[in-house]
Formats: C-alpha cells, structure tokens, sequence
C-alpha cells in the first residue's frame, strides 16, 4: 500500500495541505471543524482556522476563527493535546440550548501533537440514518483515526476548480476493489457516462475502464492505483460528458480497509474550457489577421510612396506607412499571447528598429532602450505605439536633421504613472520653440493621443548633454 504522507513539507505546510482537504472531514461527519493551534507550548490555543458542513447545518453560528483557549486545563482541546488521544464532551453553552457533540483529536504529525481539530456536531440537525449516512460516518470514522496516526491529509492540494466533493458523488471501494456503496450524485455520473444499473457490487476498476467506448482519455495508471491502493486523481473524458475522480486510501493501522473515491462530473466545465480555449484561439486569429491587413496597407503605401514625383508627398506616404506599421506590431504581439497586456518592451524594440532603418535618409541612427515599460493594457499599447513612433521620428528629422546620431528611448515605470524619455544627441530646440505653435501633423497626433489618455507631452533640452528629450507622462489606472 502507498500513501502520500507529504513527509517533505513542514508543519506549517502540511497544516496548509490538511486544511485544504478538510472539507471531506466536516461533510462526511456533518460537522462544524476547527484547527487550534498550540502557543506558549500548549499553554493557550489559537483558532487559526474554521469550516462548516454542507451535508448537514451548523453547529456553530458565530465565527471563532482568532479566539484562544488559556488556562482551561479541562477544555477538550487541552486534553487531547496533552494525552494525544481524542477527547469527547458536549457543549450547549455557546448554541442556545441545541445539543451538540464535540471532538477533540490531536493532529499528529511524526509522533508530536501538532495541533487539535475540533469536531462540533448538531445532534439535534443530524438526518435518520440511512445507507449515506452510514456510509459517511463510517469513512469519517476512519479518516478520524488516520489523522490521529498522521496518515492524512492523503494528496497534495490539487486545482480547486475541478477538485471533486462529497456532496458531488461518494464511492466506497473495498479492499477487494469491489463497490460496496454509491451515493445516488455518483450513481447519476456513472449513468451519464454510459454505465447501466445499480453499480454496488461491480468491480471499481472494471467498471470505469469498461466505459471505454467512445472514451477520450482515461487514466494510464488508474488499475494499478486502485490495486496497490494509491491516492491518485485522474479524468474520463468522453465526447459528451467527462468525469473527474480523485482516490483516497483507507487505512486502519497497517490494514486496509478500502477506498473512498469521490467523483465529480465535469461536463460543464470542461465545455466551458474548450469555449474559452476556441474563444483565445479566436481572438489572436483576429489580431493576426488585423496585423496582416495593416502590413500589406503599408506595403501599399511605400509602393505608392515611390511612385510620388513629389518629395514632399513621397514624405508624407512613408510618414503613414511608418504609423500603419507601429500599430500593426502591437496586433502582431496580442496574436502571440493569451493576455490582455502587452509586454511592451519587445514592441518598443521593434519600433526603434523600423524607425532607424526607415527614418534617417543618411548616415546611421544608433538606437537604444533603456529601462522597461512592463506591461501595458493592450487598449493603451496602441496608442503608445504611436506616440512612441512619432517621437522617434520627430526625433530623427528635427533633432538629427536626418543625419547620423543616437537616440534612445528611457521608459520609468512607477506605482501610479509611465514616464517616458526620448532623447537625441542633435542640434536641440530652436530657440523660443513652443509645442502649442508647431503646426506639425505628428505632434498634432501626440497631442491628440495623450490628451486622451490623460496625460502630458513636452519637449525640452537635456540637460545631461546636447540634444533635445520629449518626455511623455501616462497616468495607470488600477
């Protein structure tokens, strides 16, 4: 038999895993749970943690979750740590008359009493007994003892999304890999995925691999699972339902005393997966498809371009193809990712590449980034693109005069703002320059493009050597 007992995590953590689990704990007894923690080597108490029942109502009413126990030499809790055995009382003081069983059972962990779980039970809520709950208290019986020998939590903590519960379909599997108990949500899964009948008295095993026909995946390794009584979770997926399973060992001492498998039918979610996977797959269909119309816009533009007799128009064709392209490498990097954020700085590279292999007419244009924008809302990224782009060629015409030179791009990312430097080593402003009196078509898009984002443009002289910097200042909203 192998059990996972999650020896390599510390105390702390593997309290992190029991908690994770004890939701089976508190359904299958009908119970309200709670975790006290030892302080001041058992002195006092802390209640770290606190669950309640969905099978059953509540035993208690009010959060205790902080409250610490002192002093109380008699209290359950203080017993069962200092005896390492379970302690049993009823307590009707704290709910208004209704009579409840406690529990107090010492957490064991490599022989030392690690913490204490209280199990409250409403006496009075509890349903008649019938196979279910039967069924339930006996496997809580059982996961009672393992937790006192240390031989749960059983798994590592798995995706709580899928992750199967009590309430979602129960399975008692006996030693003999016999199924001695289904809960009717299980009986209802198994019938959903093509199993007739009453299916108490089947072979576990058998029985989920003879559900093969039509079967997508199933798991490898499920019969030797089952056989070598393993905790092991795995899927059925068929074309038209899928179920989720996850195998628990029952232990009593060194004897096995079966399986509790819980089963949960994830035809819904899986749908649901594969919807938002075709909707991903979708949209970068879309951004890729925009990219390609906006390059061959472009391309259009630089054919037209060399076709002007006009330097002037032949200008102003490669000043468009130079916008269209900025924007086209944005849908270029969103058809790559499944995020709604851009990471920027592989755009910004790209735009300093095409502009200084565009832009400058002669000589050579060494550009630089330095620092990182992080990532940007992909509804900003456009329009930073652009802004980017015609201060890099503002940049190149005006402060290079179309000549060799360097410019670099310096991206200050903050809590609250973007700010962002374009610097060159040219010739600077001209002397009484006014942004609010330039008549340019780039900076009228700037301005425009800022002013809609909220923030702030301006061009100055630098300080730290010849040359002129355009600092651009974007709020971030949260």
């Amino acid at each position: 038999m192998v059990l996972s007992h999650l020896d390599d995590l510390s105390h702390e953590q593997w309290l992190t895993a029991f908690v994770a689990q004890w939701h089976l704990l508190a359904d299958l007894s009908f119970s309200d749970l709670l975790l006290w923690l030892p302080r001041d080597a058992g002195e006092r108490f802390e209640c770290i943690a606190q669950i309640r029942p969905v099978t059953g109502p509540t035993a208690l009413e009010d959060d205790v979750i902080g409250e610490t126990i002192t002093h109380e030499p008699d209290h359950a809790v203080t017993v069962a740590f200092m005896t390492e055995q379970i302690a049993e009382t009823s307590d009707n003081e704290l709910n208004a008359g209704i009579p409840v069983d406690v529990w107090a059972v010492p957490i064991m962990r490599r022989g030392v009493c690690v913490a204490v779980l209280e199990r409250h039970t409403n006496v009075m809520g509890l349903r008649a007994l019938g196979a279910l709950e039967e069924n339930y208290m006996e496997a809580a019986g059982v996961l009672t003892s393992m937790l006192l020998e240390g031989q749960f939590p059983l798994t590592a903590p798995m995706d709580k999304a899928l992750a199967p519960k009590v309430g979602d379909g129960v399975v008692r599997v006996q030693p003999d890999g016999l199924i001695s108990y289904a809960s009717p949500n299980a009986i209802t899964a198994y019938r959903r995925l093509g199993a007739s009948g009453d299916i108490e008295g089947e072979n576990f095993g058998d029985l989920t691999r003879g559900l093969r026909h039509g079967v997508e995946t199933v798991g490898q390794t499920m019969l030797s699972d089952v056989r070598q009584q393993r905790a092991a979770v795995f899927d059925v997926e068929q074309s038209r339902a899928s179920m989720r399973f996850v195998l628990l060992p029952l232990v009593v001492g060194e004897m096995s005393v079966g399986m509790l498998v819980l089963c949960r039918d994830t035809t819904d979610l899986r749908r649901r997966d594969r919807m938002l996977v075709t909707k991903d797959a979708t949209i970068r269909e879309i951004h890729h498809r925009i990219k390609n119309n906006l390059q061959t816009v472009a391309a259009l533009l630089r054919i037209q371009s060399r076709r002007m007799k006009s330097d002037e128009g032949r200008e102003a064709l490669r000043d468009a193809m130079r916008r269209v392209s900025s924007i086209a490498v944005v849908h270029d990097t969103l058809s790559h990712t499944l995020e709604d954020d851009v990471a920027f700085d592989a755009v910004c590279d790209r735009i300093l590449r095409m502009v200084g292999d565009l832009a400058a007419s002669s000589g050579e244009v060494r550009t630089k980034r330095v620092g990182s924008f992080g990532v940007v809302p992909s509804a900003t990224a456009t329009s930073l693109a652009m802004m980017i782009t015609e201060l890099c060629q503002n940049a190149i015409e005006h402060g290079l005069q179309s000549s060799s030179g360097s410019l670099e791009v310096r991206p200050l990312l903050s809590a609250d703002k973007l700010l962002v430097d374009v610097v060159d080593d040219g010739a600077g402003l001209p002397e009484g320059f006014d942004i609010n009196r330039q008549d340019s078509l780039g900076l009228a898009i700037i301005s425009t493009l800022v002013e809609d984002l909220g923030g702030t443009v301006e061009l100055m002289a630098r300080e730290d050597a010849d040359g002129t910097r355009a600092r651009l200042v974007l709020p971030l909203s949260d």
